[in-house]
């Protein structure tokens, strides 16, 4: 029995949006347009900076000098830097959207706003850490994966 033509047309799903674990790093820029080889264009994205006072734990695209001890700046640091991604991602297909949250550590931030905004996969790089300090110190990579249910991407630092 042939099939109908309702039955051959391409039907689109409902889909969750694509999460960018994004730290302003030229690797996490990487993890964007390795992703949108992946997906068809115009895929929902939220790209995702997490900050924290201090240690502030993303690499500002802003220029200007900012007190890493105030959190008011450091917030809008990260939005700052959640809004470059989000525009990177555009460019790369995506229909997507910065957020800036706080956590610490890093990882919980970003597994909580892949549970909140209902994230079909995580996408981010992985920074390869060396020696004691690199063991010692773990990488954010490494906790999303050991602790998340969200599927992940997990883009490889070139050598």
């Amino acid at each position: 029995m042939a099939p109908t033509d309702r039955e051959t047309e391409a039907v689109p799903l409902p889909t969750r949006p694509v999460l960018f674990a994004y730290d302003g790093s030229a690797l996490a820029a990487l993890a964007i347009q390795q992703a949108s080889r992946q997906w068809p264009v115009g895929r929902d994205a939220l790209v995702l900076c997490v900050w924290q006072p201090a240690d502030v734990g993303f690499t500002p695209i802003s220029k200007r000098h900012f007190d890493a001890r105030s959190a008011s700046e450091v917030k809008k640091a990260a939005g700052e830097t959640a809004a470059y991604g989000a525009s990177l991602a555009n460019k790369a297909g995506f229909h997507a959207h910065g957020l800036a949250i706080e956590a610490s550590p890093i990882w919980q931030g970003i597994i909580a706003a892949a549970q909140e905004h209902n994230a079909s996969v995580i996408v981010l790089g992985a920074h390869r850490r060396r020696g004691l300090t690199g063991h010692l110190l773990g990488s954010v990579a490494s906790a999303v994966a050991a602790h998340s249910r969200t599927p992940l991407l997990i883009v490889p630092q070139a050598d």
